[in-house]
């Protein structure tokens, strides 16, 4: 249900994979498209015949839609959304029906953008549910892992600081360079290669072993001239994502270097 970005990726991608697979849309728009990528429209019957119904819906809207499939459903038909930061229990109390959740962290711009290579959150509260899911996640090119219910918000704050957070921290390096004489577009076409190659570093070697730059060496008197040199809104990202790299590199500095480093950045 929902054929958006990632509505559209898992659709497509498991289409791909040679899963039978029907779209239960609202919006013209997204039936059109649909259509235009030669996926089956889905109708009531679909719905009571599926092995399981994916709601790719926005997060405030999966309790709603939920609760407008219910009465469609077959008995065993599964009930997953897709949200990373949502509860089970988001999707309503359903006696025997099985619920579940796929989560893949990637960040899609389009419904076309590709899942392989990525991971994704599972849940379930069946053993075959689960095995279901999985067996999608595999078709997709994602590798799994699980979450607690509990422990939702937090991985899904996670995954929106490695992604959203980072397009935001590449908007501060963009201004800094703005603060150095360089425009906006040189200073991003230079800024994406380095931190390709930060997080090329990190895959290899590891947080700390990736981790590079005036920190990593101990060099007070550089992390002095960044501080000097910053337009002051960008001061407390600076000093709090620098403390990180100090603990960090704890491991591979002597103990004045890191305690100077710490002392400096908390002034």
């Amino acid at each position: 249900m929902g054929f958006g970005r990632l509505g559209g990726a898992l659709a497509l991608g498991l289409q791909r994979a040679g899963w039978p697979v029907s779209v239960f849309t609202r919006s013209g728009a997204s039936l059109r498209s649909a259509v235009a990528h030669g996926l089956r429209i889905a109708d009531q019957e679909d719905l009571a015949s599926a092995a399981a119904v994916f709601l790719s819906v926005p997060d405030d809207a999966v309790a709603s839609a939920a609760a407008l499939v219910a009465a469609d459903l077959g008995r065993h038909t599964a009930l997953v959304h897709c949200a990373g930061a949502l509860p089970l229990s988001v999707l309503g109390a359903h006696g025997e029906r099985p619920l579940g959740s796929l989560h893949p962290l990637s960040a899609l711009s389009a419904r076309t953008d590709p899942l392989e290579g990525r991971a994704a959150a599972l849940s379930a509260t069946s053993p075959a549910l689960l095995e279901l899911l999985r067996a999608a996640a595999r078709d997709l090119g994602l590798r799994t892992f699980s979450v607690p219910e509990a422990g939702r918000a937090a991985y899904h704050a996670g995954a929106v600081l490695a992604a959203g957070g980072l397009v935001a921290l590449a908007s501060a390096a963009v201004e800094a360079l703005a603060e150095a004489g360089v425009d906006a577009p040189e200073a991003l076409d230079a800024l994406l290669p380095l931190m390709r190659s930060a997080l090329d570093g990190v895959e290899a070697r590891g947080l700390s072993a990736g981790l590079t730059g005036p920190i990593a060496r101990g060099d007070t008197k550089v992390v002095q001239s960044h501080l000097a040199a910053l337009p002051r809104e960008l001061l407390p990202l600076y000093r709090t994502l620098s403390l990180r790299g100090v603990d960090l590199a704890r491991a591979r500095l002597p103990p004045e270097r890191t305690d100077a480093l710490d002392a400096l950045l908390r002034r």
